[in-house]
């Protein structure tokens, strides 16, 4: 996945900086407004060099967040230690979920960790996606055919150990599911990981109503699958991060 507006190899300072914290907090709001966070938990972050990343961090004045600003976005390094990070504000405690999917994954340049409560419900229940619905929502489709790894301890994610265990249990995958705790997304961009979060919701939350109603529809066959092109990501990223930026503007 890639989108060119704001990517998260940008550099510190000046404008390009300025616009990256700005959708940063944008994806924050959009993902509570969306469901997938509640409260003050869940967080979003860029890659911003070899060893620094802007994240959103939680600070005296914390409003949640759906009201996240830019000013709550700040940069660290991958250990934690403060680049520009003001007095009373603090990385999450979850921060190693980001440094070692940067560490590990040279391709990420964003990461999103969040709480859908699709996701509580799907990974308490060992509900597996299956690719059952089609053009309702292609991108959604496509992560159901990969299928979504899950991560089994439902643990706070504190320690690079443990982030070390989450990432190998996401091996290639852009997607995780944390059983008992929620989901880690990983794109090259806020846009396209904000998108995709979205997306794996939508499928989480179809997983759990099925499994809720009794259905068991089948897998879509080949026919059916040959008719669903990838519309590709100016269309299911640049577009849609748009539309989702528009309904929290």
């Amino acid at each position: 996945m890639s989108t060119d507006a704001t990517t998260a190899a940008a550099s510190t300072g000046g404008p390009q900086d300025a616009r990256l914290r700005q959708t940063i907090a944008t994806a924050c709001r959009i993902l509570a407004h969306r469901g997938l966070v509640d409260g003050i938990l869940g967080h979003v972050s860029a890659r911003v060099g070899d060893d620094r990343l802007l994240i959103r961090c939680r600070g005296e004045g914390e409003r949640g967040l759906r009201r996240t600003r830019a000013s709550e976005v700040w940069e660290v390094t991958l250990d934690g230690d403060p680049v520009d990070l003001p007095d009373g504000f603090t990385p999450p405690n979850e921060l190693p979920i980001h440094s070692e999917l940067y560490r590990q994954r040279p391709d990420v340049g964003a990461v999103i960790h969040a709480h859908p409560p699709a996701a509580l419900l799907a990974g308490l229940a060992g509900l597996e996606p299956r690719p059952v619905f089609g053009a309702f929502n292609i991108p959604a489709l496509q992560l159901a055919r990969r299928g979504v790894p899950v991560y089994p301890r439902p643990v706070l994610i504190t320690r690079a150990e443990l982030a070390r265990e989450m990432v190998a249990a996401m091996g290639d995958a852009d997607v995780c599911l944390l059983r008992g705790h929620g989901i880690t997304v990983a794109a090259s961009s806020v846009e396209a990981a904000t998108v995709l979060a979205c997306n794996l919701n939508q499928l989480l939350e179809v997983t759990v109503e099925l499994a809720r109603l009794g259905a068991t529809p089948p897998d879509l066959d080949a026919a059916d699958l040959d008719e669903l092109p990838d519309l590709g990501s100016d269309f299911n990223d640049r577009l849609t991060w748009q539309a989702l930026a528009a309904e929290v503007e």
